[in-house]
């Protein structure tokens, strides 16, 4: 398929975007919402024709399910999107010249936006509403295991613009074929920014890519360090929340560094994990630690392929360090910037954590869970950034928005 009609019409109705306003926007957004959970049947039914073509022990299986309650909740989500503030036309700096020229740094939309991601057809949802929200077009590449269900969201969300008279095509998906993508990735005339959202494989093909600029939604390797001065009872339910509440999501807990001296607790901090049938790939302290204590079936030595990875499974590393200073060092030789935490009631230590390490998101006696925009407040989340330049960490809307500077004069030249 030749993509570039398509470029072009998203192109021309990004500008007519631009030019509604705030109540406009949210009046959609709260109606896609109430179209979603008024055609939930209709959208599981297209779902489950995903669904049946991918094997259920497959990681992304849990990601391409939708459910009631899922859809439930991304109505929610939906709401508390319109419910945000408007981050477009807010003044960012003011400044009167000496010659009397006021020059103001006024906040603006991308233009489109395209995004490409995996298995997970909420996303779908969850662009839309970001993307309209702060004044973009949206060009959406889903991957071939999710078609029917995003043509079926599409579809849902398309008969929704066009009751309230606006352009369908400020929001575009694209068929499934990797030639697709490689327009997409290539669109320099027609899309302003590119975010992809899946496995380390796709990030890195799209950065290595694209000719159009990327903010990298990396993949989530992420650590909690139970120190010497952990506290056990919130470090069990915080290790197990972090492992078991969402397996195939990249704020799921992938190792646990244990300080030797605390090697003793370790059966108790991992025990609610047995439960959940999670594999603990143990080294060979933390092995000799469990051994006895966790299933047998369920413990495993720990190679070097054991830390670094992103299992999106019920599967987890547990390391054994004998300071606090060898723990950063795990976390930098092995993090993915996404999400770290420490467990410890050493309130100068946490802050020492907070400062050394480098990641979007670090914590304290907390589960890396909530790494997600909707947690921290943003209403939904685009995507989670692990590069440094312009977003960082969850991205909402003040992240899909740019600048322009403005400029009043009164008939001033320069000499």
């Amino acid at each position: 398929m030749d993509c570039t009609p398509v470029f072009k019409r998203v192109k021309l109705a990004s500008r007519k975007l631009n030019l509604l306003g705030t109540d406009d926007i949210n009046k959609i957004l709260l109606m896609v919402a109430d179209a979603a959970v008024e055609n939930t049947e209709f959208i599981l039914a297209e779902n489950n024709k995903d669904l049946v073509l991918m094997n259920m022990s497959d990681p992304n299986y849990d990601r391409l399910l939708l459910s009631a309650e899922r859809i439930r909740s991304i109505a929610s989500d939906l709401k508390n999107v319109a419910a945000l503030d408007w981050p477009l036309e807010r003044v960012m700096m003011k400044n009167i010249r000496p010659n009397g020229m006021v020059i103001s740094k006024l906040s603006v939309p991308f233009g489109v936006i395209g995004v490409i991601y995996e298995a997970r057809p909420n996303v779908t949802f969850d662009v839309f509403s970001l993307c309209i929200k702060s004044g973009n077009a949206c060009i959406l590449k889903g991957g071939s295991d999710a078609i029917h269900s995003n043509k079926a969201i599409v579809h849902l969300i398309q008969e929704v613009l066009e009751k309230n008279g606006i352009d369908q095509n400020i929001l575009a998906l694209l068929p499934a074929g990797r030639h697709e993508t490689a327009q997409l990735l290539n669109a320099t005339d027609y899309i302003d920014l590119i975010i992809p959202r899946g496995s380390r494989n796709l990030i890195d093909f799209v950065r290595k890519n694209s000719a159009v600029p990327v903010i990298e939604t990396g993949a989530g390797i992420c650590h909690t360090y139970f120190d010497e001065a952990g506290d056990k009872e919130k470090g069990r339910r915080i290790i197990h929340n972090a492992k078991t509440r969402r397996v195939s999501v990249c704020n799921a807990l992938d190792c646990l560094i244990v300080h030797e001296n605390r090697l003793a607790d370790l059966d108790y901090l991992v025990g609610l994990c047995s439960g959940s049938d999670v594999i603990i790939y143990a080294d060979k302290k933390a092995f000799k630690a469990l051994k006895g204590k966790y299933p047998s079936e369920l413990l495993q030595p720990a190679t070097k392929e054991s830390f670094g990875t992103e299992f999106l499974s019920y599967k987890m590393a547990v390391k054994t360090v004998g300071s606090f200073d060898e723990a950063l060092l795990h976390i930098s030789k092995y993090g993915s910037k996404h999400s770290e935490a420490i467990i410890s009631e050493n309130n100068s230590l946490i802050k020492l954590f907070y400062k050394s390490v480098d990641a979007s998101s670090v914590f304290a006696n907390a589960s890396t869970a909530f790494t997600d925009g909707a947690e921290f407040g943003l209403g939904a989340e685009i995507g989670i950034s692990t590069q440094k330049l312009h977003a960082r960490g969850p991205m909402a809307l003040e992240a899909l928005t740019t600048y322009k500077w403005i400029v009043e004069g009164n008939g001033q030249i320069r000499t």
